[in-house]
């Protein structure tokens, strides 16, 4: 879902973490959207964005029941992937989570996170370009990409363990 932004006329990033078990694409979602960390970005967007988001709204989006999620639209879901894109229609988030293909004595999940942004078109040259803020925040974005993924693959693993509880 993601593959198609990626290239001259934007730019697409994609992170990968294997956790244990078998993780559903809806319980990724959930995690993701409740870790910590993103209920940081979720705050912020409340109050500057004026886009709030709770936590029965991020399960309603994990189960396929929302088209909107606080700054974002659903722009296509499946039982594996999940991309949504902002209400400037400028960046997408993706995730997925899918059951790992190679022979481990334990059953373990691929879980995905990746981002667009989308070029804006420059009247000028009629060339798509990034911008400099763009290129300014580039190395932020990586490093929080990868700390979402990170902080989802954690909260994935509290709530496995609250269940099994």
């Amino acid at each position: 879902m993601l593959s198609g932004y990626n290239g001259d006329a934007g730019y697409a990033d994609c992170y990968q973490v294997e956790v244990s078990g078998l993780i559903t694409q809806a319980i990724f979602i959930e995690a993701f959207y409740t870790s910590p960390l993103f209920k940081i970005e979720r705050g912020i967007l409340t109050h500057l964005a004026r886009k709030p988001a709770s936590d029965a709204d991020v399960r309603r989006l994990a189960i396929g029941q929302a088209v909107r999620f606080s700054a974002w639209h659903v722009e296509a879901q499946t039982s594996t992937e999940l991309l949504l894109s902002d209400f400037t229609g400028r960046t997408r988030s993706w995730l997925m989570a899918i059951p790992s293909t190679e022979n481990k004595p334990q059953l373990t999940t691929l879980l995905y996170f990746g981002s667009a942004v989308v070029a804006r078109s420059i009247e000028v040259a009629h060339k798509p370009k990034m911008g400099w803020g763009f290129h300014a925040l580039l190395g932020f974005h990586r490093l929080y990409s990868r700390l979402l993924l990170a902080a989802a693959s954690r909260r994935v693993q509290s709530m496995l363990q609250d269940v099994s509880d």
